[in-house]
């Protein structure tokens, strides 16, 4: 793999790190800024929006800037969001900061994606995809944790002020090791629409809020369900989501690998299997080993989706993948808002701890119908191409039971 995904992979690392981070250290946050919890919570919930609010915006901005400068625009503009979250004077300027840097997350995915797939063969763009993800998922692997550690032990603005020089770190790599890539000729704005008159772009977008979401309908409530239910201590939720990450990790591996050699049948595989597993959840969270071989499960089986997820959008906006892209990498984060939406509701209303894994079964079980209805739908279309392009002779079309 070229060293450019490296850069990229770092670019990635910093951003996971930063947008899960603000999860264990809401308390030290909360009590410096005088505020509750839940207020405290729209640090999490304010990141969210902003990266599906600025993965088109930006994109569309940059759509005249060569994708090198803009990738290096946008890791600039994400080391200014998380200095002002390390120096905010009050939590009003920690919610800026944050917003800010979150407007970079969706188009550093989405043109990083398109960035990585042109720097390999056509039968390696998912393992490149997958590269720059690594980062992402080792963010919860290692960065999360060890920015929570460091910002319980130091202080969390120290933690927000090394996130920002692992920005420039990544910064440094793209100007360094990315190659200058100019923007392709004529591409414009309209071009770039096009894709979404495209109705496999929309179900594979339509897969991403789903499949993901159910993933995190159950992640979402993960310290309660594991303290309340499984029986754990609530230090040990901290090692459950490090569990949870290398679920991510080793999915991330396995759908690059396997998404260049046969896309759709992994997307069955995975989606299937997550639906399963989640289902399966209300009954393994009342047991301690159960729950965490689960825990992994969910993370693997549900990032397993990514690579092949975004491989499909870019196959399928065709010569404007860019937009397309970075939209949907916002509609990941759209699923997580989602689902956590609905994962509440029915905590709400009374139905317990587990009942946000039947919501994510439910919504990767439908992620799963979208899939073959989207195989099933492409299996059609040549046929009626040839149709069309061919001799209109009833002897020449054929026949279906």
């Amino acid at each position: 793999m070229p060293l450019a995904l490296l850069a990229l992979a770092v670019g990635a690392f910093g951003i996971g790190t930063t947008e899960f981070v603000v999860m264990g250290l809401l308390p030290q946050i909360a009590a410096d800024y005088g505020v509750s919890i839940p207020t405290a919570g729209l640090l999490v919930t304010g990141y969210a929006l902003g990266v599906v609010v600025g993965a088109p915006v930006l994109t569309v901005l940059g759509a005249r800037v060569s994708r090198k400068r803009m990738l290096m625009l946008l890791m600039g503009l994400f080391v200014v969001g998380n200095l002002v979250s390390a120096l905010a004077p009050a939590f009003g300027v920690m919610l800026a900061g944050r917003v800010v840097a979150s407007l970079a997350h969706g188009s550093f995915f989405g043109i990083g994606s398109v960035v990585a797939a042109g720097l390999v063969a056509p039968d390696r763009k998912a393992g490149a995809i997958a590269m720059m993800f690594t980062g992402l998922t080792l963010a919860n692997v290692v960065g999360v944790p060890l920015g929570t550690l460091l910002g319980q032990a130091v202080g969390w603005r120290t933690t927000f002020a090394v996130v920002a020089a692992l920005g420039v770190a990544g910064l440094l790599g793209i100007a360094r090791l990315v190659p200058a890539l100019p923007r392709p000729e004529g591409a414009r704005l309209r071009g770039e629409l096009t894709a979404f008159r495209n109705p496999q772009v929309l179900l594979a977008m339509a897969m991403t809020v789903l499949g993901f979401g159910g993933v995190f309908a159950a992640i979402t409530y993960i310290a309660p369900m594991m303290t309340e239910v499984a029986g754990y201590s609530e230090g040990a939720v901290t090692w459950l989501l490090v569990l949870f990450g290398t679920g991510m990790f080793l999915g991330n591996l396995i759908g690059g690998r396997y998404a260049d050699r046969a896309l759709m049948p992994l997307l069955y595989v995975t989606l299937g299997g997550l639906a399963l597993v989640l289902a399966l959840f209300t009954v393994t969270a009342h047991h301690k080993v159960l729950a965490a071989v689960t825990v992994l499960l969910v993370g693997a089986l549900g990032f397993a989706t990514v690579p092949p997820l975004q491989k499909r959008v870019l196959d399928q906006a065709h010569g404007a993948p860019t937009l397309a892209s970075a939209v949907n990498i916002g509609a990941f984060n759209l699923g997580n808002a989602l689902a956590a939406w609905l994962g509440g509701l029915v905590i709400a209303d009374g139905l317990g701890y587990t009942a946000p894994n039947w919501v994510g079964a439910l919504l990767a079980a439908a992620a799963l119908g979208l899939a073959l209805r989207s195989a099933a739908l492409e299996r059609r279309t040549p046929a009626r191409n040839a149709v069309v392009a061919g001799s209109p002779s009833p002897a020449r079309v054929p026949v279906r039971h």
